[in-house]
């Protein structure tokens, strides 16, 4: 409308398309806020899926019992015994004791992480609200991407005041730190290179062949027997050193994100699957089979024209990442040092850029299968 008396008119904005509109909104300060279409989770629904998980009262018992459960009553135990009883029973925390409970925990840990990432992948489904939570526009993607910070925020901590726990009575209700170990039978000092310790050796031929040797202890028959197995020696040594020595406060850092590594990817490994099957008793046996029957056969024998198909396994990775504070109390392996560890494989170790490769692999292959599944399956 034009003339002097006029009220100029301003022509309306041509509308937002409706992708846009669902998937970003305004906030009051003018900078964009995740809407219900966003791939990108939002703080409410990632609060709701942790509150979905803390109802299920069953499993969250089970996840207490089998990460906190375990070095509550070995340590509890223990610590009654010496306070009720000094002479008879040592302190509660030793070397061989901390290792004892670490390997476990790592188990357990991955088995229930496991248990929850595939409740997590499949409780949508379980409760028949997927169809709901679809219909009301919220993007799959964020639906799936919510449980790993919901699932992780409730067994990350846990583990964590587990192994806290094992570190703090290792540390101030233990033996005092070693100064030798015995090695068949022979008092050696710690801290020994392999040209040391075949100098503290070559002193004492005759007992080295006694405890070490075949046939009758002879000076010249140990000696000869160090010069030929000097290697073996000085490795069976180094891996007998964790067992007496109370693990240092960084061994103690490296061993502490071991654990929680292996839970990570016991979680995303179960929610991947459990979301890519939707059974989540299915997942949680595979995972089980997975832990406790596939990966030690596969990391201790090497079968023939097959090496490589054994080094997919995430478990076997792992195995040779395991840090050297464990690794002695399992055995020395073929593993070589790396990262602060020394892997107890009985196969070839593979070489770091593939072992990395295979955890991270895993995490993400499972991680967009498990998306993919919950955006393509029916509603």
């Amino acid at each position: 409308m034009t003339g002097p008396g006029a009220v100029p008119t301003v022509p309306n904005p041509a509308p937002a398309p409706a992708g846009r509109l669902a998937r970003t909104r305004r906030g009051s300060g003018g900078g964009s806020v995740v809407g219900p279409g966003s791939w990108i989770p939002s703080w409410d629904l990632i609060t709701t899926k942790q509150l979905e998980l803390r109802k299920r009262r069953g499993l969250m018992v089970a996840v207490f019992l089998l990460t906190l459960g375990l070095p509550v009553l070995v340590l509890g135990l223990r610590l009654a015994f010496h306070v009720f009883d000094p002479r008879s029973y040592g302190p509660a925390g030793s070397p061989s004791v901390f290792a004892a409970l670490c390997n476990p925990m790592a188990d357990f840990g991955f088995i229930i992480a496991a248990t929850l990432g595939a409740s997590a992948g499949t409780t949508d489904l379980a409760a028949g609200v997927f169809r709901h939570l679809v219909i009301t526009g919220r993007s799959r993607i964020s639906l799936y991407l919510a449980r790993i910070p919901a699932g992780l925020s409730i067994v990350l901590p846990l583990v964590a005041v587990a192994f806290a726990m094992v570190c703090l009575v290792t540390a101030y209700e233990g033996t005092p730190q070693a100064t030798s170990v015995s090695y068949n039978g022979l008092t050696v000092p710690l801290g020994l290179k392999q040209h040391g310790l075949e100098l503290q050796l070559l002193k004492h031929p005759k007992e080295v062949d006694m405890a070490l040797g075949a046939g009758p202890a002879s000076a010249q028959a140990g000696i000869k027997f160090i010069d030929r197995n000097m290697p073996t020696i000085y490795r069976d040594y180094v891996a007998d050193v964790p067992t007496v020595l109370n693990p240092a406060m960084n061994e103690m850092v490296k061993i502490g994100l071991w654990i929680e590594l292996e839970v990570t990817i016991g979680f995303m490994v179960g929610l991947g699957l459990g979301s890519l099957t939707g059974q989540r008793t299915v997942a949680t046996i595979l995972m089980i089979v997975l832990e406790i029957i596939v990966t030690p056969i596969l990391a201790r024998v090497a079968i023939p024209y097959f090496l490589n198909g054994q080094r997919l396994i995430v478990g076997v990775a792992m195995d040779q990442l395991r840090p050297a504070g464990l690794a002695g109390s399992l055995g020395s392996g073929g593993g070589r040092v790396l990262f602060g560890g020394r892997g107890v494989l009985m196969i070839p170790p593979m070489p770091t850029w593939a072992m990395v490769s295979v955890i991270v692999g895993w995490i993400v292959g499972w991680s967009i299968l498990g998306a993919w599944r919950m955006a393509t399956r029916d509603a």
